[in-house]
């Protein structure tokens, strides 16, 4: 492999909040952007559509440069490409970038590796249940995707293939809730006290604390006062069937006993039976 093209800063991006899709990287990159030690990456101001605002929204903060093929095609990525949208003031004390895809995409761990060994990542993990029918709504508001939720979720595997030898970043309702492999194969590239793992409710029922284990975590001082933020909720045309919501409890099930083993948490909620819900 050839050596990486040079880039103009030598100051290293610190974190990356990498994952999940639709756990609350949007609110975790609004709260941070207050913090004064921490530079995060500038928007992309180009992306961004009057009919969906909100998506606009989301879509601004992702800076998608380990998931970009096009970057890494002939082994020798131009860091500049990533480095240009970081800006920091000698007040920033660590920078960092929300790019949820970074969990799920295969080669993004030993990418980052390869540009920064030390690099540190939060990873928000919501019920995948919950996680998939928001995705798929997402898709569904933005008319990347046309089919029912049930028909997307039976067809998911088919349907994926389309994308091989990669991931599929729009029909990966079901894979990206499948969190224990992707954590596993981050694990084998970072250590994992450089892998803060937090439950997505937790930005909500314990926002205070949840913001403090973070700033712990990158070694910048406590926020002073947070005031709590709904950002990126979309509007739901229907709600997840019992049908649905069986049909996923039964596939995600041995994956969230293994993670609660992983990490010593209690997700008993994540597999409790719902009807009606979302």
């Amino acid at each position: 492999m050839g050596k990486s093209t040079p880039f103009p800063t030598r100051r290293l991006v610190d974190f990356v909040i990498g994952g999940t899709q639709k756990g609350g990287t949007t609110a975790l990159d609004a709260y941070l952007r207050e913090h004064p030690e921490i530079c995060m990456a500038e928007k992309n101001e180009a992306y961004f559509s009057t009919e969906h605002p909100e998506i606009s929204t989301a879509g601004q903060k992702e800076v998608h440069f380990f998931d970009n093929e096009a970057y890494f095609f002939n082994g020798k990525p131009d860091y500049s490409n990533y480095q240009r949208r970081f800006n920091p003031e000698k007040s920033h004390k660590v920078l960092g970038e929300a790019t949820p895809i970074y969990m799920y995409w295969n080669d993004s761990p030993r990418r980052i590796l390869e540009y920064n060994p030390k690099m540190k990542f939060i990873i928000l993990l919501r019920d995948p249940i919950e996680r998939a029918y928001s995705h798929w709504n997402m898709e569904r508001i933005r008319n990347a995707d046309s089919l029912s939720f049930w028909d997307a979720i039976k067809n998911e595997k088919d349907r994926c293939r389309e994308a091989l030898p990669l991931q599929h970043r729009v029909y990966s309702y079901i894979s990206r809730g499948l969190y224990t492999e992707q954590l596993h194969r981050l694990w084998t590239y970072f250590p994992k006290d450089r892998v803060l793992c937090l439950k997505s409710e937790d930005l909500k029922e314990g926002l205070d604390e949840t913001l403090s284990r973070i700033c712990e975590f990158l070694r910048v001082s406590k926020f002073n006062c947070v005031v709590s933020k709904n950002v990126h909720s979309l509007p739901y045309e229907s709600s997840l069937t019992e049908q649905e919501s069986d049909y996923l409890r039964r596939i995600f099930e041995p994956d969230i006993v293994q993670l609660e083993k992983e990490l010593n948490w209690n997700c008993s909620g994540w597999l409790l039976a719902r009807r009606g819900t979302l």
